[in-house]
């Protein structure tokens, strides 16, 4: 496995922009580069990465919501459909350093691949339902930008991302 340059908006927004094409190799390299890009996610501590973000034009996602389910894998996704709303704080590891409140779904419906090619589907809320979607868009060649209602200072993201009482017991 190895870790895996992110891309970033303001070196390689043209990049980002394009939209990816699916999977048709389910094979080592499709597997080598889910490994790599776990790999990158964790090192980055983010909660999603989409091949698109490491310089590959493949409909590639890693999700890891660190709520004890795994990374799950996605091949070709595609968002089946979605309910209701939130809003909620949301950032880009290729937009570093900048925060936004974004309006997404509060549930999504999503059919995917494995790296094996078998089709699977799940059902997202809250955090998940905006990860899938923010992923997603990616693989479009959008970014969360879009979706933002209004960005952040930085002393309110320090505020939002500061453990509640409950947390810190």
């Amino acid at each position: 496995m190895a870790i895996r340059n992110i891309l970033t908006q303001d070196r390689d927004g043209d990049f980002l922009a394009k939209t990816c094409r699916p999977v048709d190799k389910f094979d080592r390299r499709l597997g080598e580069l889910l490994d790599d890009m776990t790999e990158t996610l964790h090192t980055a501590d983010g909660v999603g990465l989409a091949a698109i973000q490491v310089g590959i034009l493949r409909r590639v996602v890693v999700i890891d919501t660190y709520d004890g389910t795994g990374v799950r894998e996605l091949v070709n996704p595609a968002i089946l459909e979605s309910d209701g709303e939130q809003e909620s704080m949301e950032g880009c590891l290729s937009v570093p350093g900048k925060w936004g409140i974004t309006k997404r779904p509060k549930h999504v419906r999503v059919r995917a691949q494995d790296r094996n090619g078998k089709t699977f589907e799940y059902d997202g809320e809250d955090l998940l339902a905006t990860v899938s979607c923010h992923e997603i868009d990616h693989l479009d060649g959008h970014l969360f930008l879009s979706h933002v209602i209004r960005m952040l200072t930085d002393e309110e993201v320090e505020k939002m991302s500061a453990p509640t009482e409950t947390e810190r017991k």
